[in-house]
C-alpha cells in the first residue's frame, strides 16, 4: 500500500510539483492550502510524512507542526519543512516545534525523492 504525504503550501504550483514528483515515487499526496486546510484534511486519515510549508495564511507552518505533534497519532510522524527561509533561528524554531528536516526552496525533485526515501524508508 502507497505511503500518504500531506503536502501544505499556500502555493498551488509547489503543491502540485511536489504531488507531481512524489506521485512518480508511488506515493499518494494530500494536498492542503494551510495549516488550518490540513487540520481539517487529515481527520481519520493516517499520514506517514507531512511536507509544510512555514509562511501561510490563516495558520502557519510552526503553528501546524505543534498542531499536529500534539496528537498522539502525529508524535513520530516525520515532518518537512519545505520554505524559502534559510535563516538558522527560524530552523531553531522549526525544529523546537518538531520538524523533523527542512528543505529550503527552490528545490530539485529529486532531492526531495532523496530526503522523503531517506525519510520514510
Amino acid at each position: 500500500m502507497a505511503k500518504t504525504i500531506l503536502t501544505v503550501d499556500d502555493s498551488a504550483s509547489i503543491r502540485q510539483m511536489v504531488k507531481f514528483t512524489l506521485s512518480k515515487e508511488g506515493y499518494s499526496i494530500i494536498e492542503a492550502s494551510d495549516g488550518q486546510d490540513a487540520l481539517t484534511k487529515i481527520g481519520g486519515v493516517k499520514v506517514d510524512m507531512v511536507i509544510t510549508d512555514l509562511n501561510m495564511p490563516n495558520m502557519d507552518g510552526i503553528t501546524l507542526i505543534k498542531q499536529l505533534r500534539a496528537k498522539p497519532e502525529f508524535r513520530f510522524t516525520p515532518i518537512i519543512m519545505l520554505t524559502t527561509e534559510s535563516q538558522d533561528s527560524k530552523k531553531t524554531e522549526g525544529k523546537a516545534a518538531g520538524a523533523t528536516g527542512w528543505i529550503v526552496k527552490p528545490f530539485q525533485p529529486e532531492q526531495l525523492v532523496t530526503v522523503t526515501k531517506k525519510v520514510l524508508g
